[in-house]
Parts: C-alpha cells; structure tokens; sequence
C-alpha cells in the first residue's frame, strides 16, 4: 500500500483526487494521512468524500475512514465498470473537481459511460465548467478521447443546485506535444449574474474593458442568469487560439469588489497572453495526470506552481512516469513526461 502525507508539498485536496484516479487505472491501493494538511480547515470536506464514493462506485473499491473532516482513510481499489452514475456533491462543492477524479479512469475503462454531476459549476478553487469544457476537454479530444460535457444548470457557493452532465466514449489514447498554441483567433469577457444586482456585472466589464484596451468592444458581454440559480456572479475571460484556449475566471464573493475582482482577471489574462505558453496554470496543472496515463507527451506552461509539483510527486509514485520542467529562452517552461 502507497502511504502518502498530505500536508507534503502543496497539501490539498488534489492529493486526494489524483491518488483515487491512479488507484483506480493501476490497482495499487493507498492511504492518506494528515488529508489537505495545510488548509486552514483540514481534514476531507463533502466535494473530497463525494470525489472518494464516487470512485469507490465506479471502480469496485472499499475504502475506510472516509468522513467530512477525517484526516486519514485508506482506498483498496477494484474493477472500473463502466456504466451510467450519477453523483451529488449536496453542497456548492465542485462538480468539476468530482469529474477529474472519474474522468481518466472512465476514459480508460472497457465501455462508454455517462456521467450526472450536482453541485457547483461555479465557485472558487475550482475550474468553472467553461474552463473543463473549452480548455480541457478540447486537449483530451486530441489525444483520442471522446468527451461531451453539456451544462444544465448553473450552482454557484454556497446553495450549489447546478448540473452537469458527460457522456465518455473510451478509444486508443495517444501521447501529444502541446508546444504552440498557434495565432490568437478570439476574445472575449462575460460576466455571468444570478440573484445580484445587475450594476455589479456592469462595473466587472467597464473594469475588464478599461484594463483590455485592445479587445474589441463586442468581446464584452453580460448574461443574466434566472434568479432560483443564484446568488452568484463569475467573470469569464477566454482567449481562444488555434490550438489551444484559456479561460481565467473571477468569482464573486463577500468583501471584494466588483472592480477588484475584475482587474485580478485581467491582469492574469494579460500576462498569460503576453507569454508564448500553451497552457495557463490551473490548465497544466489538469494535462498532469492524462498525459502521464498515456506514457508521455509535453505541453509549454508558465513556471509550474507548487500546486504542479506535488501533482507530479503523486504520478510517479503511482505510475513510476517521471515530469520534468525546462525553462525555455521565450521564458516559458517546457513540461515533459517520458
């Protein structure tokens, strides 16, 4: 059995969701101990456990000691069937960071499935489902998976209520080099509004618009959203290249501003549209586990986070499938899993 601390390296729930997505694809069991060690409130929250059951459903595996707030549980994994699930965080929790834990072992399962997500869609700390849809997804396609992800309701924290729903079709996945994103073919920002005053949404785009002089005036938009799917707003920027896209997101929330907010978002996106990467952070951080998975591959990223590094420390110790990173003359750093 793999024992692995987690309050090592970046001490999060990645941990958790990774080591169950490898248990599940090369049958080696594992114990966590000290679970998001480093988190202000550590221990397994509902979005881990859900994470926890619903690989245990998938995938045959017993596990033991799984319970909000534990610190410590073990996982035995199984067989992953394939099938129809549905699973439901109960909170805002992320649906999206659910899927990650299922996704490659589904992908890599003998049959098609389908998957029923509830909870967040859109809340912080997590990919919103633009960024899992357009980012990530569109990646996977191109090594062979098939993945449709159809959004059916919004959630945003702390009443959650959103769905999302995946139809994963398993095929011969190859390894790619994701070196270039190719010429920049659009912008856009959308500010997305549910049981909120609608001036917040006009103040987020007038700042967004103000620190994005050269997007074009018809790249910014609002959409209000029906008010049973609120409270809850999220900034979306997306810039879409030939091969690649990148979505930065801002949410709100309580004590930050609507201008504040707005211009955390730009400026990322500003400066990740001044490198020459492929993939953002949070996106490298999610091509980790598939291309290891896969036996290979490498993408170009900005300096890879401690958030990366940790991902990286739990692949090999399950898969023996080595990252490294290389700083490239651009400044960008090239990730490479051989």
């Amino acid at each position: 059995m793999i024992i692995i601390d987690g309050s090592e390296g970046e001490g999060g729930g990645q941990v958790v969701r990774n080591a169950c997505a490898l248990s599940l694809v090369t049958g080696q069991p594992f114990r966590i101990i000290n679970a998001r060690g480093k988190r202000e409130k550590p221990g397994l929250m509902r979005q881990h456990v859900t994470a926890i059951e619903a690989a245990c459903a998938i995938g045959g595996a017993t596990c033991e000691g799984v319970a909000v707030g534990a610190a410590a549980f073990s996982f035995t994994p199984g067989k992953v069937v394939p099938g129809e699930y549905r699973f439901a965080v109960g909170t805002a929790g992320s649906t999206g960071l659910v899927l990650q834990t299922l996704l490659m072992p589904l992908l890599l399962a003998a049959g098609p499935s389908r998957l029923v997500l509830e909870g967040g869609t859109h809340n912080m700390l997590a990919p919103p489902f633009e960024f899992v849809a357009k980012a990530f997804a569109p990646v996977l396609r191109r090594m062979g998976a098939q993945i449709d992800l159809r959004l059916v309701r919004h959630g945003f924290y702390p009443s959650g209520g959103g769905r999302i729903e995946v139809d994963i079709v398993p095929g011969a996945l190859t390894p790619i080099d994701c070196v270039d994103r190719g010429a920049l073919q659009s912008v856009s920002a959308t500010a997305l509004f549910a049981g909120l005053p609608f001036n917040i949404a006009e103040r987020e785009i007038a700042t967004a618009r103000k620190l994005l002089p050269e997007w074009p005036e018809d790249a910014f938009a609002l959409r209000q959203l029906p008010d049973e799917q609120g409270p809850g707003n999220v900034l979306l920027l997306e810039a879409e290249f030939e091969q690649a896209t990148e979505i930065v997101s801002g949410f709100g929330r309580l004590g930050v501003s609507a201008e504040s907010l707005a211009k955390t978002a730009a400026h990322r996106m500003a400066g990740f549209l001044a490198s020459e990467a492929f993939a953002g952070p949070y996106l490298a951080d999610q091509l980790l586990l598939p291309f290891a998975l896969v036996g290979g591959g490498s993408f170009t990223t900005v300096k890879p986070s401690q958030h990366a590094l940790t991902a990286c420390d739990i692949i090999e110790r399950f898969t023996g499938e080595r990252w490294s990173f290389a700083q490239l003359p651009n400044g960008c750093h090239r990730a490479a899993c051989r």
